[in-house]
């Protein structure tokens, strides 16, 4: 009873970041606001994480690993509502999304998989509906059905301007359910089936995540610095260099 007190405050405070992102707001600038509320809960999640022990936390594991799929699953969906969004914008998503998996990997400790609901496909409707429908699916952590949503979404739009979205999300779902090489087989699709998609940079960054998990140490290097070459400016950079200098660090 009392490691289940000390676990209510970093559901609580999960549960806000990811309330705060499904806001909708009409002030000026309503994604800085979120992001900047995000950041706020963030920080007091750290500190709560700092002062418990790895043991007290491990039971929570999966679930922040599934809010970080939920926290770029909302990222994913503004930029698809919104257009684009800066630069910051996006530097402030991947920071978050950063140090949510910092503290997945310091408390992993066989993380349980959690059942999923067994919901029925849309098969009616616009592209985009369907597209949506999946989605939902992805953002409610409901990881099966929302990889079969999206594997029915491509068969029944491969032409769809949100094909390549489509892909790397069902892409997402095998990395997140830590099926690494069926998560490797679609983001190679989204590499070399949709060259054009802004998509390409997070899919080959992914790519070297899957490897770095399946310690193929040399392909992921590979991997990660094709992303440092070919898209140098990108926050998928970024990330792609941090995780070069912790395997550098890990002598692996």
């Amino acid at each position: 009873m009392h490691k289940a007190w000390l676990l209510l405050p970093l559901t609580f405070m999960l549960s806000g970041c990811l309330e705060t992102l499904n806001s909708v707001s009409t002030a000026e600038d309503p994604t800085s606001a979120r992001l900047a509320e995000i950041e706020r809960r963030l920080a007091s999640l750290e500190r709560v994480v700092r002062n418990q022990s790895a043991v007290q936390m491990s039971q929570q594991v999966d679930a922040l690993e599934r809010r970080v799929d939920a926290l770029q699953g909302t990222t994913e969906e503004l930029q698809f509502n919104a257009g684009t969004t800066s630069e910051r914008q996006r530097d402030l998503y991947a920071d978050l999304d950063e140090r949510i998996q910092a503290l997945s990997e310091r408390l992993r400790d066989q993380p349980a998989s959690a059942p999923q609901a067994s919901v029925p496909l849309v098969t009616t409707g616009t592209d985009r509906e369907n597209y949506q429908a999946a989605f939902q699916l992805l953002r409610d952590q409901q990881y099966e059905p929302a990889a079969a949503a999206l594997e029915r979404f491509l068969q029944l739009y491969p032409d769809s301007d949100l094909a390549a979205n489509a892909q790397y999300w069902l892409a997402e779902t095998y990395y997140v359910t830590q099926k690494y090489e069926q998560a490797l087989t679609a983001f190679r699709l989204v590499i070399n089936g949709y060259p054009d998609s802004n998509k390409v940079s997070d899919a080959l960054l992914k790519t070297g995540f899957s490897y770095y998990e399946l310690k193929r140490w040399d392909d992921a290097r590979a991997a990660l610095a094709r992303v440092r070459s070919e898209f140098p400016e990108s926050t998928a950079a970024r990330l792609a260099t941090q995780r070069l200098e912790r395997m550098a660090a890990e002598g692996v």
